[in-house]
């Protein structure tokens, strides 16, 4: 230990507790603590001899590994973290400098560490993230790119880097996902020849004959105490939620440009009013757009407003995971039950239902819909998993329920597993979309994710088509016609491209269209794109591009560059539509841009303030707080979550607040909120509340 610690009053207490700790450890993948002295005057420890080769080493030598040997390095971490996690205790400084590579798998050193110099105690969801960076860092030959991340490691390692600790998977479910891959086993070493000779080389430079072997790459999992474990299906669909990663903050380093997980800097943001470019900039010169007058956008409006009036609040016994509301009920939906209260008073109206859904929503995830006076929710029973329910609004019955297969029927060396992302509903068709997980046959780094759309007749429930492809990466189902567009790409390998697919021809391939620098596409889950008027609306160019085209031929309509008073680089996120389709607003950095859906003119810009304090990317805090269901409108008013957590009511007239909701003991995540009617509905923790979106 460095000589100015043993000065520390309270170190060589709290070293002592931590060697004590990381003796009782044991595990195929840690490095054993042999011996240690707290006392000593300069406290010290010692680890078990171990030949191998710093990971950082290896890979500044000779560069990425393979996805062989990735796979049994994040297998190998996730087993030592798992053996950690069990008895208690973190790693907190798991990199590329503390994971050691040897012949029969890596090693986790430093143990007994951490914890003893006083810095702030890292969590088990913080090893997390350092194993996905860790082994982010191997697969890109140091220099962090997700686009170099496998498709068999694709969603879980980009699960342990998603940005809210709560949705990172634990290392036990990491170990089940690998194992449930059920790939073929590894024949002779899992390093290349070079990294083999380097490890050789220092082993004889202190004395060892030879790198230990013989155990095999894959010793039995830890033992893992029982009900803490995770079905094979949960697993799965848990961890879709981390291809939030990279439809979230992954996607986002790859959309912004910026190579690295760290918090990158901002463009357009704080200080920086995005506005329209001159019409030399693209802008659209078709007769059915015109062109700005001049080269400056209006002043960003910087929103303030007074803190939002309570329509009503209450406490619940469990806290919700999922919530869907109409004008007149709330659906609220926990692991434990449904039930189903009131708008206007927020008393419960119908006898719950043992439906539920653990896993709720999520930035990528929406499980639930309403439309036409039905609720629908992708949920489990007691008794059924993988269920798509209808029930009625009007009295909470059931309507129906079908049990979707959870294994594609094509079996064989294609079978693969659904992991339903999101349901939406349009006209008289209920559409369920995710992608596959391949569950056999091999995989490779240029292999793009396998999307899909199910089809179910809203009022029976039957089952009426399905479509799968890679050019299926997430969907949009607009709320009426037949029209759906879905994106895709390959970082790296093709560009993004957006495809209209015809719901009235059983999901046919129609007009597709391809999007230059557009890899953020290759985001699986929640739609990254917009309908409005009969146009679809998407990002492109170089991300600073918003395109509108006809929904039914995909000629383009007009489109809109952005740039910032700054200069900085601008990167539009997820657009979304008003409830007529009148108007789009577009998030940009910190900025709500709303354009007339018609020819694109800007009619204001809100500056969310609290978009960028987290210190975040500016890509980041577009398309991940400020998409999907973080951003709704009703009539007249459009609501949107900044990165503070900090719910905004704004006249969708003026841009200008209407109202602010803050809860200061609101969960690390965040609350849940939709919008019902002229209400907005709220769950934070175990508290609902209710809350006019004119604040009175």
């Amino acid at each position: 230990m460095r000589p100015e610690l043993a000065a520390d009053p309270g170190f060589r207490d709290r070293f002592r507790v931590a060697v004590e700790t990381a003796r009782t450890l044991s595990g195929a993948f840690l490095v054993p603590v042999a011996d240690a002295n707290a006392d000593a005057s300069v406290p010290w420890l010692v680890t078990e001899f171990t030949a191998g080769l710093p990971l950082r080493q290896a890979v500044d030598r000779h560069g990425a590994l393979s996805e062989p040997a990735l796979r049994v390095l994040a297998d190998g971490l996730a087993r030592a973290l798992a053996a950690l996690h069990a008895a208690g205790t973190v790693h907190g400084e798991v990199s590329p400098d503390s994971v050691l590579l040897t012949m029969d798998g890596p090693r986790i050193t430093a143990l007994g560490i951490v914890g003893a110099t006083g810095s702030p105690a890292p969590s088990p969801t913080d090893d997390m993230f350092d194993l996905g960076s860790t082994v982010l860092f191997a697969a890109s030959g140091g220099e962090p790119d997700t686009g170099t991340l496998p498709v068999s490691l694709r969603e879980v390692i980009g699960g342990c880097l998603y940005p809210e600790p709560p949705d990172r998977p634990t290392a036990e479910q990491l170990v089940d996902y690998l194992r449930l891959q059920d790939l073929p086993a590894l024949e002779g070493s899992w390093l290349p020849p070079a990294v083999t000779a380097d490890m050789a080389a220092a082993a004889a430079a202190v004395g060892s004959a030879s790198a230990r072997g013989g155990r095999g790459l894959f010793p039995p999992p830890p033992v893992i105490a029982a009900g803490t474990g995770v079905s094979r299906r949960k697993l799965i669909i848990g961890l879709a939620g981390g291809a939030a990663v990279l439809g979230g903050s992954v996607a986002a380093l790859a959309f912004s440009g910026d190579s690295s997980p760290a918090p990158g800097g901002r463009a357009g943001g704080s200080g920086s009013t995005a506005r329209p470019a001159s019409p030399s900039g693209g802008r659209s010169t078709s007769a059915s757009s015109a062109s700005p007058s001049s080269t400056d956008g209006p002043e960003a409006i910087v929103l303030a407003g007074p803190d939002a009036a309570k329509a009503w609040s209450g406490a619940g016994k469990h806290a919700p995971t999922c919530l869907e509301a109409s004008d007149k009920v709330v659906m609220v939906v926990t692991d434990t039950a449904t039930s189903f209260l009131d708008a206007a008073t927020g008393k419960s109206v119908f006898p719950q239902l043992n439906t539920t859904n653990d896993f709720g929503t999520r930035s990528d995830r929406y499980p639930t819909a309403y439309a036409d006076g039905v609720f629908y929710l992708l949920c489990d029973t007691p008794s059924q998993t993988g269920l798509l329910a209808a029930f009625d609004a009007a009295s909470g019955k059931v309507k129906w329920a079908i049990e979707m297969a959870y294994v594609d029927p094509g079996g064989g060396s294609d079978a693969a597993a659904y992991m339903s992302k999101y349901v939406a509903v349009a006209g008289n068709t209920v559409y369920v979309c995710g992608n596959l997980l391949e569950t056999s046959g091999s995989y490779s780094s240029e292999s793009p994710t396998t999307g899909y759309i199910r089809a179910f007749n809203a009022a029976t429930g039957k089952r009426l088509w399905q479509v799968k492809g890679t050019d299926i990466n997430n969907v949009l189902v607009p709320p009426s016609g037949s029209h759906l567009l879905a994106t895709s790409a390959v970082p790296g390998k093709k560009p993004g491209r957006v495809q209209m697919f015809d719901a009235g021809r059983k999901g046919a391939r129609r007009w597709k269209v391809a999007v230059p620098d557009a890899a953020f596409y290759f985001s699986t889950g929640w739609p990254l794109t917009c309908y409005a008027a009969g146009l679809f609306l998407f990002a492109g160019g170089n991300g600073d591009t918003l395109f509108a085209v006809d929904a039914a031929t995909g000629s383009e309509k007009w489109h809109q560059r952005f740039d910032s008073n700054s200069g900085d680089q601008v990167r539009i996120g997820t657009p979304f539509s008003s409830l007529d389709g009148a108007t789009v607003y577009v998030p940009i950095g910190s900025d709500l841009a709303a354009l007339a859906t018609a020819d694109g003119t800007l009619k204001w810009v809100a500056r969310l303030e609290g978009a960028s304090e987290t210190g975040t990317s500016n890509m980041f805090n577009a398309a991940s707080r400020l998409s999907g269901k973080s951003t709704q409108c009703s009539a007249d008013t459009v609501f949107a979550t900044d990165s503070a957590k900090t719910l905004w009511a704004i006249d969708a007239a003026t841009g200008r607040a209407r109202w602010k909701y803050r809860d200061p003991g609101q969960p690390d995540v965040g609350f849940l909120w939709t919008v019902g009617g002229d209400h907005v509905f709220i769950a934070s923790h175990l508290t609902m509340t209710a809350i006019a979106a004119h604040g009175r």
